[in-house]
């Protein structure tokens, strides 16, 4: 069995995605519930920018993280990861 991969950002991703979670079962009930669409679209959209934003953190902390840069070519990646970011 594989040892925990954690970060300390990993806490910041789960409540992101609790909170998407959140959203969806709203949207889950609004739906069931026959509210209007543009309501179900409005809170749709919350359910993608907290999955997105999940989504960025968790990218970032990798490329910050899990990149391992050791010779003269891996310092030109680093720098531009570093812009990327």
């Amino acid at each position: 069995m594989t040892e925990p991969h954690l970060h300390a950002s990993h806490s910041k991703v789960v409540s992101r995605l609790k909170r998407a979670e959140g959203h969806l079962h709203s949207v889950i009930a609004m739906i069931e519930g026959g509210r209007p669409c543009l309501e179900l679209a409005q809170q749709l959209q919350a359910v993608e920018r907290a999955v997105r934003s999940a989504k960025q953190a968790l990218i970032h902390d990798h490329l910050d993280n899990c990149l391992d840069v050791e010779d003269e070519t891996g310092r030109a990646e680093r720098k531009a990861i570093s812009r990327f970011l």
